[in-house]
């Protein structure tokens, strides 16, 4: 999917094989309260679990169980995710609590405020010559995780996130 998305993103040419142009859902919503926000995300790091599992077997059956898509979507009709991991520990020697934490939890953009330290040239009205001091500025940027928000310890680590203030 990077490949395609580098392709139609980045060298404006149309990727071969899709059927229409590739793009971005992204919402704006306002909650009530910051706990049904807390519950939505937690819903959307379960989901991107339940779809990552589903997704690992399937194509695991497909590509070195020798299942076809249709045999392999049949295989896992009705099953659980303890039937899932038991196909890739039993069959494929995988065991899905050791695959990364980006694919078992995605990925959850916070902005986070940090300190950049920078040279800067400065000339004092009395002096002559410029002179380079060091400046620390605070920045705030984008800082993608890997890491599971639906405990507390997320919410306990990053309080800004739901601060009045932020």
């Amino acid at each position: 999917m990077d490949r395609v998305m580098n392709i139609v993103l980045f060298s404006r040419r149309r990727a071969g094989g899709l059927k229409e142009e590739q793009g971005f859902d992204g919402r704006i919503v306002l909650y009530p309260s910051n706990q049904n926000l807390k519950d939505y995300l937690s819903w959307r790091q379960a989901d991107c679990h339940i779809n990552n599992l589903y997704n690992t077997v399937f194509w695991m059956l497909v590509q070195r169980g020798g299942l076809t898509p249709v045999q392999a979507q049949e295989r896992l009709r009705g099953t659980l995710a303890g039937d899932k991991n038991e196909i890739l520990f039993s069959e494929f020697n995988i065991n899905y609590n050791n695959e990364p934490l980006m694919y078992r939890k995605g990925t959850v953009l916070i902005w986070q405020k940090i300190n950049e330290v920078i040279t800067k040239k400065i000339k004092l009205p009395k002096e002559e010559e410029e002179k380079e001091v060091e400046v620390t500025r605070t920045k705030t940027k984008v800082v993608p995780l890997h890491c599971d928000i639906i405990g507390d310890q997320f919410w306990e680590e990053y309080p800004e996130i739901l601060a009045e203030d932020s």
